[in-house]
């Protein structure tokens, strides 16, 4: 047998010919077939007294196919592995329509694509993270938001400027019903008063835009829309009312306070804005951390300078997509398929350099809180949490432990980003809430 490599360095692309001569395979397969032999049934013939040519011409060739596959796929990860080969995917076999017949030598080409060396530019990149100062207004719009869900709800005849105008919307020329929003005339800042005395049945045309002073994000907010397209969002709109909601506003004590943190969490007016505060800053530096992790990876992407093999790239997603992708697909997302790729291998490039290892007993505890999490327990005392041990390890092999892949792919790709995280810069840059909104929406 002999292996020879024809590499393109300029290209990233190689190819891998597999010479296999009949002295290769020819031991091996007159040995199975002298065992076909043994056992073959064959009408005319008693076990074991088929003649040998018969036995070769029935079953030679594919016995030697599978020989040959054994050998060849043996062969080329042997090399792989011996020459420590980087590739993209695996090696793809060029078609062939070689006739599978004993006695003759054989040869079997394989298209390679190679990942290269790259270095990550670390050092380059400097993100804000957007720290929010909880002010007076994200506080009492908290409370408002509970006093929506603890407060007691009517739906009157006609609207008060308090009050929320339920129904479905739409552009004026746009067909179908729309869709159905829930509209606070409290934050109309344009012509409020026609807002104002509406009843259900009513159809109201109105500006968007103007009637919100041109606020985008708070377009957004109510409409259901993203930020781009809450600022395209110009000229006349149909609110077509179906309710008008009124909210009564619960009042602060005790009876409040424990349905909303729990019994005897919190004892005071005090208290409680304190702790709905403390809850927002938690969130909001949630995000935070999230919005740092997202534009850290992007940056990455954009700034590491990986060359790939273009070609064999397309040539591989076709292949391992067969019946599923298109070459006009494959060129319509290429963009999007490079970007995985890149991220994957910064991501094995990040795990390798720092040697990060997931440990079994990590992903037991990660899934135990999960499992805490759902029952709303998460200070479970420890003696019974390691008598739920036995929870987390069924559930972990489930689906074919694929449920454990998924908690290991988790807690490395936290450990990669965490990695990363320590390594550039980040600017702390303190935000009102509406302007971490105007950020991140």
């Amino acid at each position: 047998m002999n292996i020879t490599l024809d590499k393109n360095d300029a290209q990233l692309t190689g190819l891998l010919t597999v010479q296999i001569a009949q002295a290769d395979y020819t031991p091996t397969v007159e040995k199975q077939l002298k065992a076909y032999a043994k056992t073959a049934q064959v009408k005319g013939f008693r076990p074991g007294m088929v003649p040998a040519g018969m036995v070769k011409k029935l079953y030679g060739k594919g016995v030697l196919g599978e020989e040959l596959n054994k050998m060849v796929g043996k062969a080329v990860d042997g090399y792989i592995k011996e020459h420590k080969l980087r590739l993209l995917g695996e090696a793809l076999p060029v078609p062939t329509d070689v006739e599978l017949d004993l006695g003759r030598d054989f040869e079997f080409a394989f298209e390679m694509g190679f990942l290269p060396d790259f270095a990550l530019p670390l050092h380059e990149l400097n993100l804000d993270l957007h720290k929010v100062s909880i002010d007076a207004d994200t506080l009492a719009q908290t409370n408002e938001q509970i006093t929506r869900q603890f407060g007691d709800t009517e739906n009157p005849e006609t609207s008060e400027a308090s009050d929320y105008l339920f129904g479905k919307l739409k552009k004026a020329d746009a067909e179908g019903e729309g869709q159905t929003v829930l509209l606070p005339i409290s934050k109309v800042t344009g012509n409020q008063a026609q807002f104002v005395g509406v009843k259900p049945g009513d159809a109201l045309t109105f500006d968007l835009h103007a009637s919100f002073g041109g606020d985008a994000l708070a377009i957004a907010n109510f409409a259901g829309l993203s930020k781009a397209e809450a600022e395209a969002a110009t000229g006349d709109y149909v609110l077509s009312v179906e309710k008008i909601n009124r909210t009564t506003a619960p009042e602060m004590n005790q009876e409040l306070f424990d349905k909303v943190f729990g019994p005897e969490t919190v004892a005071s007016q005090e208290e409680f804005d304190a702790k709905v505060s403390e809850i927002i800053q938690q969130n909001y530096d949630r995000e935070a951390e999230s919005s740092v992790a997202n534009r850290l990876v992007d940056a990455l992407v954009e700034k590491t300078d990986i060359k790939l093999p273009v070609e064999f790239f397309k040539k591989w997603l076709l292949r391992v997509n067969e019946g599923k992708l298109t070459a006009e697909k494959v060129e319509e997302n290429y963009d999007t398929y490079v970007k995985e790729l890149k991220w994957s291998m910064i991501r094995n490039k990040v795990v390798e350099d720092a040697d990060l290892k997931v440990s079994e007993e990590e992903i037991v505890e990660r899934t135990l809180d999960k499992i805490m999490g759902q029952f709303n327990m998460p200070n479970m005392a420890p003696e019974m949490r390691e008598q739920m041990r036995s929870m987390a390890n069924n559930y972990l092999r489930q689906d074919n432990g694929k449920l454990y892949v998924q908690e290991y792919e988790a807690i490395l790709a936290d450990k990669v980003l965490a990695e990363l995280r320590g390594k550039i810069v980040v600017t702390e840059k303190l935000v009102t809430a509406e302007e971490f909104r105007s950020l991140h929406s």
